[in-house]
């Protein structure tokens, strides 16, 4: 249940008014899984929330070493829900992460580095209310098993829907499986996963969310898409990790398993999730203009120009996993090409034509995943928005033929996405400056980011893939 706390004062009401057992404080790690720590009622008051709690960095991934350690939480009466799957009745509250010393943004705090975006862009003059959409795809399945270590590796991920069980013993087969490259929007009973989505979605609202609307999406085996409705930045971000929270904890409770892990299936979609984007000032919206290309703004085309050319940065933090890049690949309706378009889906920027009104005018960018931390992605991607516009950054043309359907010596001038993890971090490396800008991100950040990710790559590389063992054990 949403609560709409505004002050310390209102949250202890609420406690009571709700005969409140457990408080829980979260907040998100660098690589955007939510980390929490609870107190019984008897121990938390007003000053708590004013005044935040200690705790130790040093054990959060991506965060403090041991020897800065002490880090405070400060929770957000903003952000007061009731828990809707605990036994006692929890309140939960969202955290900023405060240095212990300066009082100020720790800055490694994701949801820090996007307050300070949002200030900058106000503090630019270009707008005071940046809106994002993001529309986050994942996978329900029924079983999954996986496991490395010196003489194995594996993972084997199994759904009722999977076209794969078509010849199983199910005790009955019932039939009705989605086959290959056919989830898009099919009825029961192929589309088994209405009711569990409904429930995902009424959870959602109750603790406050606004839903849109929900389907299967494409892939075979339980893929879904939840839209909810935009929101500004900070707003968004947190709905975002409420939404991840809702979708796993609903899976779990009817004896599934959620992932938003962008490619878990060999040739099928993987899960994206495009990012509606827009700036507004003083109420109005900026991303509009008759007569325009599509209607759009001047500003609209420098945001966008921003976008693509810092988009292999972006994907450090929008992409940000080895797993993403499987995904990032042509054929699957994933753009891999950084050009625009009105209304091709085949590249990186679209511009939806669904209405004409100057309020629905946005840009989308399609290619994030939702393995993302939603506070640094937003806050990648509006800060290379601001700069398209404070630098005059023109898109180019608008690439509205089948990007997949040119000729092999158009399609290869086109410049494209990154193939892998390693090749966003490199680009983010080279191209950070414009993240820099109002110190939203720090140069610390940056480096340590790009160390920890690295992390992931060696990982990686170190091992063995089981495909290998098929193209070159008899070699």
């Amino acid at each position: 249940m949403a609560l709409g706390c505004k002050t310390a004062a209102d949250v202890m009401k609420a406690v009571r008014d709700h005969d409140v057992k457990i408080v829980d404080l979260r907040f998100t790690d660098v690589p955007g899984t939510w980390q929490h720590t609870s107190f019984p009622v008897q121990t938390f008051d007003e000053d708590a929330i004013t005044e935040g709690l200690g705790f130790d960095g040093s054990s959060i991934r991506g965060f403090q070493e041991i020897q800065e350690s002490d880090m405070v939480m400060l929770p957000d009466p903003a952000t007061a829900f009731l828990d809707p799957f605990t036994k006692h009745n929890t309140l939960v509250m969202i955290c900023d992460i405060l240095d212990p010393v300066t009082k100020e943004f720790y800055s490694r705090d994701p949801r820090g580095v996007a307050k300070k975006a949002l200030q900058y862009m106000i503090s630019s003059g270009i707008g005071d209310t940046a809106f994002f959409g993001p529309e986050a795809e994942f996978f329900v399945f029924d079983d999954v098993r996986y496991g490395t270590g010196t003489n194995y590796g594996l993972f084997n991920v199994d759904s009722v829907e999977g076209h794969w069980n078509s010849t199983e013993e199910e005790g009955p087969n019932l039939g009705h499986k989605v086959r290959p490259k056919e989830g898009y929007f099919p009825c029961p009973p192929n589309d088994t996963m209405q009711d569990l989505r409904s429930e995902m979605v009424l959870k959602m609202a109750e603790i406050g969310l606004t839903v849109e609307c929900h389907h299967h999406e494409v892939a075979t085996s339980g893929q879904a898409e939840i839209d909810m409705k935009f929101a500004p930045l900070i707003d968004m971000a947190d709905a975002q990790m409420k939404y991840k929270y809702v979708v796993k904890n609903t899976a779990r409770a009817w004896g599934k398993t959620a992932t938003f892990m962008p490619k878990p299936l060999f040739g099928d979609n993987g899960s994206g999730m495009h990012v509606h984007q827009s700036i507004w000032k003083e109420g109005q919206p900026l991303m509009s203009e008759p007569g325009g290309i599509g209607g759009l703004s001047q500003l609209c085309l420098w945001y966008i120009g921003g976008i693509l050319k810092h988009a292999p940065a972006i994907l450090a933090f929008a992409a940000p996993t080895t797993n993403s890049y499987h995904r990032l690949v042509p054929g699957f309706e994933a753009p891999v090409n950084l050009v625009w378009s009105l209304r091709n889906r085949s590249a990186a920027v679209r511009i939806p034509m669904y209405s004409d009104s100057p309020k629905a005018k946005r840009m989308e960018f399609r290619c994030p995943d939702p393995s993302c931390n939603p506070y640094l992605a937003f806050s990648a991607m509006l800060m290379a928005g601001l700069d398209g516009i404070k630098n005059k950054i023109e898109p180019g043309d608008p690439a509205d033929r089948n990007i997949y359907d040119l000729p092999p010596e158009e399609e290869e001038k086109l410049p494209r996405v990154p193939h892998s993890l390693e090749g966003a971090l490199n680009a983010l490396k080279a191209d950070h400056e414009f993240l820099l800008e109002g110190e939203v991100f720090t140069k610390d950040f940056i480096d340590s980011y790009i160390e920890f990710k690295g992390a992931d790559v060696d990982e990686i590389r170190l091992r063995p893939h089981p495909h290998e063992f098929e193209l070159y054990y008899d070699c």
